[in-house]
């Protein structure tokens, strides 16, 4: 059975880092592109970064530069590291894996940014 698990959620302030862990099991992980996704209210989900298998890495432009994705395939497990965050990155992250027409999300973990 495939399970993605989101961690690392939570309340920070405007400037501060928060990394966020996905754990997946299920033997989905090592040829599989990861990636982060999120929701704010009210809003469609949309991408955040994704890491192929081989190491390549895509950002939105809205996070270039202040988020970084990265997988530890002896742990089965994508990180987002975030810094700088700000007000508008307030949202649900979800975790994700996709290969082919195989599809897997997590659950999700809040994350809220506010003073």
């Amino acid at each position: 059975q495939v399970q993605l698990v989101e961690s690392g959620g939570g309340l920070v302030q405007p400037g501060g880092p928060l990394r966020l862990s996905c754990a997946t099991s299920g033997g989905i992980f090592t040829y599989y592109t990861m990636g982060w996704y999120r929701q704010a209210p009210g809003k469609q989900r949309e991408l955040v970064a994704t890491v192929t298998s081989g190491g390549s890495r895509n950002y939105a432009d809205s996070v270039k530069g202040r988020f970084t994705i990265s997988r530890d395939n002896a742990k089965n497990t994508v990180y987002l590291q975030m810094n700088s965050l700000k007000p508008e990155d307030t949202a649900v992250y979800y975790c994700n894996g996709h290969r082919g027409q195989s599809n897997y999300w997590g659950q999700g973990t809040q994350v809220t940014v506010s003073s």
